[in-house]
């Protein structure tokens, strides 16, 4: 899947790719894995997450990437693995790049996730149940790319990040209401936005 768009910010200096990790166990197990604790180490890809990636590469249709910057996540470490291995790239590890913390809702169902989305709608500052703010994601998952926009000219950056983050991100980017993130496309496992 692949979503293109332009930026309400203006123009940038470099093109990028935003990824999502390939289907991971978690997702698998419908399961919350939001912290450094577990997600370092465990609940990396799927069966179906590799079969994605397979699939992904065999048939890329976006410029090649110059560059590789991922979460420090198992499954976004696995998935930018590959696409750095296709492409004959180095990697690197950028942990504002994380999944939101989902609070003292880690190791639940995926289910609760939507009792925090509808806090969400409400307040972009709102802490409930001990979550990452929506604008403290914003503002960390934005901060990567003016760093970049700093430290590089004319590359393509691919940055492998996580459903919720990616969302809030582009909602960013797009000069939305951070509370409206959830109203925004959302990236499947192993899906693709440039930045144009």
């Amino acid at each position: 899947m692949s979503i293109r768009f332009h930026s309400a910010l203006g123009q940038r200096h470099n093109r990028y790719l935003l990824m999502r990790h390939g289907h991971s166990q978690a997702n698998a197990r419908h399961l919350i894995i939001s912290t450094p604790a577990r997600g370092l180490a465990e609940y990396g890809l799927s069966e179906q997450g590799e079969a994605q990636l397979d699939a992904l590469l065999a048939d890329w249709r976006w410029p090649a990437p110059t560059h590789i910057l991922h979460s420090d996540f198992l499954r976004t470490t696995q998935t930018a693995r590959r696409v750095a291995a296709h492409f004959g790239l180095e990697m690197q590890a950028e942990p504002r790049l994380r999944e939101r913390d989902f609070g003292e809702l880690e190791g639940a169902a995926d289910s609760r996730y939507r009792d925090v989305w509808v806090h969400d709608a409400r307040s972009p500052e709102h802490r409930e149940y001990g979550v990452e703010s929506v604008a403290s994601v914003a503002a960390r998952m934005q901060g990567v790319i003016a760093s970049l926009e700093q430290a590089l000219r004319g590359e393509t950056v691919l940055l492998v990040s996580h459903g919720d983050p990616l969302q809030i991100m582009l909602t960013a980017l797009e000069g939305r209401l951070l509370t409206e993130h959830r109203d925004r496309e959302a990236l499947l496992p192993a899906g693709i936005a440039v930045l144009d």
